[in-house]
C-alpha cells in the first residue's frame, strides 16, 4: 500500500534529474497514478513522455533532454560516442542525434527508441563512466575508443585527442589513439 504523498520527498528526487520524475519514482514518494493526473489538470506537472513527468516550475537547464532519455533508460545508459565528445567539450562535435549505450542484455529487448536517439549496446563498467550534471557519460578515454570503433571523422577524434591532452583528460601514452591517428595520417607510429 502506498504511504502519504510527500511533495518534499518527490521535489528532493527530480532535483537531483533536473527537474524530471518517473512514474514508478513518484510512487515511492506516495504518489498514485490518479493523483498525478490531478496535479497534471492542475498544472503542477508536465508529462514528458510515457511515464516521465516534469516539475513545472522547476529551472530549466541546457542539457534536460538528455535526462529525459536516461529516465527513458530505466538509469540503466551512459551517453556516449559523438554525444560523449560534445558533453566533455571534446573537439567541434555536433551530433545531430543522441548516443546511448545501453547493457548489452538490451540488445534483445524490443524498445520504442525515442526519437533522435542512437542506441548502443555494451556493458560500460563503472571505472569508464563519469557525471555530467544529473546523467552518467563514458569517460573521455572510453569516449575516443568508442568514437574510432564507430568510425566518427577522423579529424574530430584528432581534435578530442588534442583537446583531451592538453586539459589533462586523456594520458600521453594512449596508444590506440595515437596509433589510429598515424595510420589515418597515412604514416608509421
Amino acid at each position: 500500500m502506498m504511504g502519504q504523498p510527500d511533495w518534499t520527498f518527490l521535489f528532493e528526487m527530480a532535483s537531483t534529474q533536473d527537474g524530471y520524475f518517473t512514474t514508478r519514482q513518484a510512487a515511492k514518494a506516495g504518489y498514485s497514478r490518479p493523483l498525478l493526473a490531478r496535479y497534471l489538470r492542475n498544472g503542477k506537472i508536465i508529462r514528458v513522455r510515457h511515464s516521465i513527468y516534469r516539475l513545472v516550475h522547476y529551472p530549466s537547464s541546457d542539457h534536460e533532454n538528455l535526462v529525459v532519455v536516461w529516465l527513458w533508460s530505466k538509469h540503466q545508459g551512459v551517453f556516449s560516442h559523438e554525444t560523449a565528445l560534445a558533453m566533455h567539450d571534446l573537439s567541434d562535435a555536433l551530433p545531430a542525434k543522441v548516443h546511448i549505450t545501453l547493457p548489452a542484455a538490451w540488445k534483445k529487448r524490443r524498445l520504442t527508441v525515442p526519437d533522435g536517439v542512437e542506441l548502443c549496446y555494451a556493458d560500460i563498467p563503472t571505472g569508464e563512466r563519469s557525471w555530467f550534471g544529473a546523467v552518467p557519460v563514458t569517460a573521455p578515454v572510453r569516449t575516443l575508443i568508442d568514437c574510432i570503433a564507430a568510425a566518427v571523422p577522423p579529424e574530430l577524434i584528432s581534435q578530442a585527442h588534442t583537446d583531451g591532452l592538453r586539459r589533462g583528460l586523456i594520458p600521453q601514452e594512449m596508444e590506440a589513439v595515437r596509433m589510429y591517428l598515424a595510420h589515418m595520417a597515412g604514416g608509421d607510429s
